[in-house]
């Protein structure tokens, strides 16, 4: 994810930029420009100089640049401040940010270029716990040589797996309850899992997980917080938690929730009752885990959501910029597709210009609020190398050859 630079690193790059002269990449009007800093930055004032002559700049345009440090690649916007005698008077508008995960140079996105957004999955409004972020539940989570229609014998095959890793386990279905113990109500909130490996330990630090699965210490401790408990309480409340387990014979524990896109369905407990016994480990946590993504699976393809699927409308989002890899859009704060514009939901973008229409999926890898809108930031899936190559030429007004592997963040 790309991720803002400090304040001493910003003007550390600003500084390199100049001394070293460092080629800053500009794309307007399809075409590509290369400027250079003509004096150091000062007060966060840039005088920049392009190779080419650039015709009249709107004073206030913001433009996204893009420059390359030792492989590293930095990218920033500037806003104009005023064009006189070939130079380029900017100020950055913003952080700089590295550890990009676009692939190309963000442009302001052409006029002729019709946007239009759909979601890829279909949508519900459910009444189970909601979370702020998206699962997707694919057909590729299931088990092979197993019917998804045949609910019956999933369940058979997840309990007899359960008994044969735990002691004990249950499946709870929040549709007949509501969440009510603080593991309930804690999985319920977060959407994570509830991980105890050892009553006799503590409740895990860190999180191994790429995407970030466990309920650590950290999240257990800020959700009680967020109930009203003092923070001058909480070590107690966690020891007294592990130790009321361990004196009730529950050794290790595990609380997996069942995702069905921004919902909360229900949750998979498993727990061992055997003192020495060896505890859970993680590979325990994915079999459950991945159990919990089958079910979920068996119970859409059974209709079990069918009574809460919403239409899927076509909409148009402001697109701010693109990339052949990516673009950004806003929406008001007030539009009713908040709700469902979620980190990782899948969206199907078309893309229509005067001489091609393209289809492409997209994700929500990024999401934020300035106040007067709500911005997201999408990763394009499956770009058809045709349609990448036509939407590079389009935006940037050339072809493209191996020369742009420079560009490249390699994050993607």
């Amino acid at each position: 994810m790309a991720t803002p630079v400090g304040r001493i690193e910003k003007e550390f790059l600003l500084k390199v930029i100049y001394e070293e002269k460092l080629p800053v990449k500009l794309i307007r009007n399809r075409a590509e420009y290369i400027l250079t800093l003509e004096q150091p930055a000062e007060e966060d004032e840039l005088v920049f100089r392009s190779d080419i002559p650039l015709s009249k700049v709107k004073l206030f345009s913001k433009f996204p640049l893009k420059f390359n440090y030792h492989g590293q690649i930095i990218d920033f916007t500037v806003e104009v401040q005023a064009q006189e005698r070939g130079l380029l008077f900017c100020k950055t508008a913003g952080n700089l940010h590295k550890n990009l995960d676009r692939n190309y140079l963000r442009v302001d996105t052409p006029s002729d270029l019709k946007i239009i957004f759909s979601f890829q999955d279909d949508r519900y409004a459910l009444a189970f716990p909601r979370l702020n972020e998206y699962e997707n539940i694919m057909a590729e989570d299931f088990i092979r040589n197993l019917d998804p229609k045949d609910l019956s014998a999933l369940v058979q095959q997840i309990t007899d797996s359960l008994g044969n890793m735990a002691d004990g386990y249950k499946i709870v279905n929040f549709k007949d309850k509501v969440p009510e113990s603080i593991e309930e109500k804690i999985v319920s909130a977060t959407g994570k899992i509830l991980f105890l490996p050892s009553t006799a330990g503590f409740i895990p630090k860190t999180d191994p997980y790429p995407k970030k699965r466990i309920i650590t210490e950290e999240i257990f401790k800020s959700y009680l917080k967020s109930t009203g408990m003092e923070s001058h309480s909480l070590d107690e409340y966690c020891a007294k938690f592990l130790t009321t387990k361990f004196d009730n014979n529950i050794f290790s524990e595990a609380w997996i929730p069942i995702l069905f896109h921004e919902y909360v369905i229900g949750y998979i407990l498993i727990w061992s009752e055997q003192q020495g016994k060896l505890p859970f480990d993680y590979g325990v946590l994915d079999s459950v885990y991945q159990s919990s993504k089958v079910l979920a699976f068996s119970l859409k393809e059974n209709g079990y959501f069918e009574h809460g699927k919403v239409d899927n409308v076509p909409f148009a989002g402001r697109v701010l910029d693109m990339s052949a890899s990516g673009l950004l859009f806003a929406c008001p704060p007030d539009s009713g597709l908040l709700s469902t514009l979620l980190i990782d939901a899948d969206l199907s973008v078309n893309i229509q210009s005067p001489s091609r229409s393209m289809n492409i999926v997209s994700r929500i890898v990024r999401k934020f609020n300035d106040g007067n809108a709500v911005y997201f930031g999408c990763r394009f899936l499956n770009v058809q190398s045709e349609d990448l190559r036509f939407l590079f030429e389009y935006l940037y007004g050339r072809q493209l050859d191996a020369a742009d592997s420079e560009f490249l963040s390699g994050q993607v």
